[in-house]
């Protein structure tokens, strides 16, 4: 095998999908600071107890592990990056009220998230620490929808769920930890024989309604009939009070519910969404209340937040047009270094033409041109 052959699954960008990346980096990260959102850079790898600290089997799994030669100890290099925002905002910041912080970087995966997936995602996103309401939950909700109709997605659908709807049947049920695990599985899977069978010999109700999971998904309809048909228990009552509340002020986004999903039920403790487009495959963003993240830090208070990958993301957005530059020659002549010099002042983007390569320009659209005129370097439309 040649020596520059990367591996499966990670691959080099080149200049015109790393333009088109950058570009929708730059939006996402200005719309999350017109929230009033910090940046924070945490580091690509720490020890590995931090790194995974209440995310769950399925991060631990996901998580790249190897021995630092200055300690003996395991690290990681990251999967995901919410737990590290998370030791940030508990241990670095402390601050007692609202915290809003977003991040973009890479995270490196042990497997890829499907057949064309990359293992090495470019993760945005954004988590508000500090509130337990629904105020917190519609802002990162109306934050993700407003960046990614600032990179021009389209058409959206929002898909809600809610954690402590099946948090609540379980607890009800009283099902040990390994029967739970199977029935995540079975509703993961929307397999209903299978939940009917893992399920025989609890109270006929919530048998009942954990197989009625299954199929409440869809419209608005859902919630009435989630309501009419689940245990009148008072964490169910809440999930469903606040996913209608949350559905009633989403603006210009299609919204459905599916009660069942699971993903990542580990990780959330309520409220939980998926962004969806007709450009992509798979859910473009992912996020939820996480309320349980800073507690193994020593420091347990609200937290909801998103993620996405800024790279799936470039694939179901157009590129932006070229880039409009000047080109100018090369040249030692004082008054010529001078102008362009000036113009990269302005602003303006510049590309000098090396001799013998004058047609080499790719990645810009050179609509001007620098050139002389009665001693003088002007710049005029090509």
């Amino acid at each position: 095998m040649s020596a520059w052959v990367l591996p499966d699954h990670i691959a080099d960008v080149l200049p015109s999908g790393a333009r088109h990346i950058e570009e929708i980096r730059r939006e996402l990260l200005d719309m999350a600071r017109c929230y009033g959102y910090e940046l924070v850079m945490p580091p690509m790898l720490e020890h590995l107890e931090s790194l995974l600290s209440g995310t769950g089997e399925a991060l631990d799994l996901q998580t790249f592990k190897l021995v630092d030669q200055l300690s003996g100890r395991m690290m990681g290099l990251r999967a995901d990056t919410t737990p590290q925002v998370a030791r940030i905002d508990a241990h670095l910041l402390n601050r007692a009220g609202v915290t809003r912080l977003c991040y973009c970087g890479p995270v490196v995966h042990t497997r890829p998230g499907g057949p064309h997936a990359t293992r090495e995602p470019l993760q945005f996103g954004a988590e508000i620490y500090g509130h337990a309401g629904l105020e917190a939950d519609l802002e990162i909700l109306t934050l993700v929808l407003d960046a990614l109709r600032a990179v021009h997605l389209g058409a959206m659908t929002v898909d809600l769920a809610d954690a402590r709807i099946v948090n609540a049947l379980m607890d009800a049920a009283a099902l040990p930890e390994t029967q739970r695990v199977l029935v995540h599985a079975a509703l993961a899977e929307k397999d209903a024989s299978a939940i009917r069978s893992l399920t025989t010999g609890i109270a006929p109700g919530i048998a009942a309604a954990l197989e009625s999971l299954v199929g409440l998904y869809g419209g608005v309809s859902v919630l009435e009939e989630a309501t009419r048909i689940l245990p009148d228990l008072p964490p169910i009552r809440d999930a469903l009070q606040s996913l209608r509340w949350l559905a009633g002020h989403i603006d210009a986004a299609d919204v459905s519910f599916d009660l069942s999903d699971l993903r990542g039920y580990a990780y959330y403790t309520g409220m939980r969404f998926s962004i969806f487009s007709r450009s992509a495959n798979d859910a473009l963003a992912r996020g939820g209340r996480y309320d349980e993240v800073g507690s193994i830090f020593g420091r347990k208070r609200p937290a909801v937040g998103f993620s996405l990958d800024v790279k799936a993301l470039a694939e179901a957005v157009s590129p932006k047009p070229l880039h409009l530059a000047v080109r100018a020659p090369w040249g030692e002549e004082a008054s010529l270094r001078l102008a362009i010099a000036g113009l990269r002042q302005q602003g303006e983007t510049v590309v000098c033409v090396l001799p013998g390569h004058e047609s080499e320009v790719d990645e810009f659209q050179c609509d001007r041109e620098l050139v002389k005129i009665a001693d003088r370097w002007v710049v005029k439309a090509v």
